[in-house]
């Protein structure tokens, strides 16, 4: 039981290794990503900004996932740290959306199988769901159902009930200042959107935590094996 647990361990620490690699190399636009704790491979930190010409525009919200030992074969938890008036976040910040459900079937659910949670998932495609819930939420079966009556709201009304996005517009407002507690600026343009959020180039020190995970004989060709305490 204790080598089939470490044997789990061992693949899903190098899977994250290889990912977050992937991830600094090829960011995914409009997200900053980092480990909470170097030691630690299974919690990230997510720094998420607004996209531009949309009612997150200029927001800055943080949010972890929380990776499982036996990753990828069960799906993360993600969890928005910032406050968030959405129909598909919890109050506890909890993200309900399928790519993060186990496959299992639950016809109560409405979702099929194939929506859920796979091994071919990755960060990045949980990323990019994210980002597309906060634009098009789901309000078939809303996690705040509140903000899911609010949404319908607006967008039945063509825009002119405004509650929903005055809402989400001072939830923005209040996360300039946590961006500036931590010296970020939040793109507010494409342009910006598009290169400002990009990883540093490697001899920034981008790539230096996830040396540690390697064993010896996986010392990358320039013999460096960096730990850090």
């Amino acid at each position: 039981m204790a080598h089939h647990e470490h044997s789990h361990v061992a693949s899903s620490q190098k899977a994250l290794m290889l990912e977050m690699k992937s991830l600094q190399e090829e960011p995914v636009e409009g997200f900053k990503i980092t480990l909470v704790d170097e030691a630690d491979m299974y919690n990230w930190e997510v720094a998420i900004f607004g996209p531009p010409n949309t009612h997150y525009e200029g927001g800055y919200f943080k949010a972890r996932i929380k990776f499982p030992i036996d990753y990828p074969y069960s799906p993360p938890a993600f969890r928005f740290l910032t406050k968030m008036w959405h129909p598909n976040i919890y109050e506890n910040g909890d993200v309900c959306i399928s790519i993060l459900h186990p496959p299992v079937d639950d016809p109560q659910s409405g979702e099929l199988p194939s929506e859920r949670w796979n091994p071919t998932q990755n960060v990045r495609t949980i990323l990019l769901s994210v980002i597309s819930l906060l634009n098009e939420p789901n309000t078939f079966s809303p996690a705040n159902v509140d903000a899911s009556v609010m949404y319908r709201k607006w967008r039945d009304s063509k825009g002119k009930d405004r509650e929903y996005v005055e809402i989400i517009r001072k939830q923005v407002l209040a996360t300039k200042a946590e961006a500036e507690r931590d010296g970020v600026k939040v793109p507010t343009t494409l342009a910006e959107y598009c290169v400002r959020t990009r990883a540093p180039a490697p001899d920034e020190g981008s790539d230096l935590f996830y040396d540690y995970y390697y064993d010896d004989d996986d010392v990358d060709g320039r013999g460096r094996r960096l730990l850090l305490r």
